[in-house]
């Protein structure tokens, strides 16, 4: 290399960004992530206690609601279940299969 190439190389060099640490940058993401789950179950911890709590606090008043409205609609609510989880299953392919989608 020529004098030019090592002066230029080393003006470059002050350019360059520093090198990442790997293991620095994993251990940093893993607690970020560690923290971010711990608040989503804190979260959904809550939100399923309340829910509990809300739908305990009604059930005397819903229950025979569900009973009167559920003898009618027993059959047609099993039907839309089967076919819900059929489509869930399924995914895309039913609409392919029945040629709905190209």
């Amino acid at each position: 290399m020529t004098e030019a190439d090592n002066r230029l190389k080393s003006l470059f060099a002050l350019d360059e960004p520093p090198p990442r640490d790997a293991v620095f940058s994993t251990a940093v993401m893993e607690k970020v992530m560690r923290r971010r789950f711990q608040e989503d179950v804190a979260l959904l911890s809550v939100a399923s206690v309340a829910g509990g709590g809300a739908l305990w606090a009604v059930w005397p008043t819903l229950q025979p609601a569900l009973v009167a409205v559920s003898q009618g609609l027993a059959p047609a609510l099993g039907a839309l279940a089967l076919a819900a989880c059929a489509a869930v299953i399924l995914g895309g392919r039913a609409r392919t299969a029945l040629g709905l989608e190209a």
